[in-house]
C-alpha cells in the first residue's frame, strides 16, 4: 500500500469541525467525498489533529493508504476541481510505508489573530478575535514566558479533554504586534490539548486587559486547575499554520 500525505488549507467558518460527524459539515466529510470520486471507492483518511468548529488551517496534514495512488497533481488539481471553494488541497507527496498524519507528527505551530481596533473591522470578522479595549502587550508578552518549556498544562486544558496526561512541551510562545492594531500569538509545541492554544490566548488577554497579574501565571500554570485560567478564546482567531515531520516525502532527502 503507498501512503499519500496532503497538505490542506481551509477557512472553518461553516464547518462543525475537521471530524465527520452528525450535527453538521465537516472538513473530513469533503475531503473523503472528493477522493472518493477521484478513486471510485470509500477513502478514509487521517489528520493531524481535529481542528474545532470555526477554526481555519494553512497547513493541516492528511494522510491515506491506497493500492494504487494517482499521479500526485490529481490530488492537487483535481480535488480543487471537487473541493467546496473553502476547503484546498495545497500540495500532495509520497510518503515512506507507515507514515500517518497523526503518529508521525512531531510537533504542531498555531497562529492567533486579535483585531484591537477601537470599532469592529467587518473584514476580519470571521478570522479573528475582535477585541476592542486596547491591550497591554508587553503585560501579554511577560506572561507568555513562564509558560515556555514542558509543564503539566491541565490549567489550559479543556474540561472534555481525552489526552492520557497534561504534560506537553511548548516551544514557542510569542505575542506580536502593538495594542491598537493588529496582535497575534504565535505558539508552536510537540503537542497540544483540547482548546489549549485558546485557554493560553484567553488568559494572555485577560493579562492584556489589567484583570490578571502576569506575574501570577507561574502559580497558575503549577496549579493544574483550569477555574483559574481565562476563558476559552473564541474559534476564529485560531489557525493551524504547519506541521512538522522528521519523515520526508519519497524521492526528497530528509533536511
Amino acid at each position: 500500500m503507498a501512503v499519500v500525505k496532503l497538505i490542506l488549507e481551509y477557512d472553518g467558518t461553516r464547518y462543525a469541525g475537521w471530524q465527520v460527524q452528525p450535527n453538521g459539515p465537516s472538513i473530513q466529510a469533503e475531503v473523503e467525498r472528493a477522493l472518493a470520486a477521484l478513486h471510485k471507492e470509500p477513502v478514509r483518511v487521517t489528520a493531524s489533529g481535529r481542528t474545532d468548529a470555526g477554526v481555519h488551517a494553512r497547513g493541516q496534514v492528511a494522510s491515506f493508504a491506497v493500492a494504487r495512488p494517482l499521479p500526485l497533481r490529481a490530488y492537487v488539481k483535481g480535488m480543487n476541481a471537487l473541493l467546496p471553494p473553502d476547503v484546498a488541497v495545497r500540495d500532495a507527496a509520497l510518503m515512506p510505508e507507515g507514515f500517518d498524519a497523526r503518529r508521525s507528527a512531531r510537533g504542531k505551530r498555531y497562529r492567533y489573530r486579535i483585531e484591537n481596533g477601537p470599532t469592529r473591522a467587518p473584514l476580519t470578522r470571521l478570522q479573528a478575535w475582535q477585541v476592542f479595549r486596547p491591550l497591554d502587550v508587553e503585560a501579554m508578552r511577560a506572561a507568555a514566558r513562564p509558560l515556555l518549556g514542558r509543564h503539566d498544562f491541565g490549567a489550559f486544558r479543556a474540561s472534555d479533554c481525552e489526552a492520557a496526561h497534561a504534560v506537553r512541551e511548548l516551544r514557542r510562545l510569542d505575542v506580536l504586534g502593538e495594542r491598537g492594531g493588529t496582535i497575534e500569538v504565535v505558539a508552536e509545541a510537540t503537542a497540544f490539548l483540547k482548546h489549549m492554544v485558546r485557554n493560553l490566548v484567553g488568559t494572555l488577554v485577560e493579562c492584556g486587559l489589567g484583570r490578571r497579574d502576569p506575574g501570577s501565571i507561574a502559580a497558575l500554570l503549577a496549579s493544574r486547575d483550569r477555574t483559574r485560567a481565562g476563558a476559552t478564546a473564541p474559534p476564529q482567531g485560531l489557525c493551524l499554520e504547519e506541521v512538522f515531520y522528521e519523515v520526508a516525502p519519497l524521492g526528497v532527502p530528509p533536511p
